[in-house]
């Protein structure tokens, strides 16, 4: 779904005045297979052909696949992206958000960071504003493809061959394989 029910209920009233709204931003991380080829160790709720992440350590980009769609409306590469539903819970809405634009199941591991994103003019003349709230989020299961009309590509590519990606995504996907633990934000 492209534009949330409650967003355009507030536009027939606004018209195109700024909103401000939460958003989420989703990096997917899964390991790829050991090196060697030898069998490796999984998390339980993964799959077993897959090593475990340790998230308490810098992860090597060359040992990790990192999930990308390509947006439907622009052709730009980025992490899977959101709003945030009215009293939905942000790492809730990044899950859900992975499954309808991904087919991807993922649990959230950590708070990357908090950041403001606009205004951004979209070309009806809406503007908006987000608060994005970006997670880490660590692969259960499914095999990307674009499942919901917002993307037109959507998979997993080993961390050191990404595609280009602005920078705020670039930031997010290095603070997901950085192993910090505290969130980054603006003071």
């Amino acid at each position: 779904m492209a534009t949330p029910d409650f967003i355009l209920e507030l536009r027939a009233q606004i018209g195109n005045t700024e909103l401000w709204l939460p958003g989420v931003t989703a990096v997917v991380v899964r390991a790829v297979a050991a090196p060697d080829g030898a069998p490796a160790t999984a998390a339980a709720d993964a799959d077993a052909t897959r090593p475990a992440l340790d998230w308490s350590a810098p992860l090597d980009p060359t040992a990790v696949e990192v999930l990308v769609v390509q947006r439907a409306d622009n052709g730009h590469w980025t992490p899977v992206t959101g709003i945030i539903d009215p009293r939905e819970e942000p790492a809730v809405a990044g899950a859900r958000e992975i499954e309808e634009e991904a087919a991807v199941q993922a649990r959230a591991v950590r708070l990357l960071s908090t950041e403001v994103v606009g205004p951004v003019t979209y070309p009806n003349g809406d503007v908006t504003s987000y608060l994005d709230i970006a997670f880490a989020y660590e692969w259960i299961s499914g095999e990307p493809h674009p499942a919901d009309g917002e993307n037109v590509a959507a998979r997993f590519v080993r961390a050191d061959a990404l595609p280009p990606l602005n920078p705020r995504f670039s930031r997010a996907v290095a603070r997901a394989l950085g192993g910090q633990c505290e969130a980054h934000f603006s003071v």
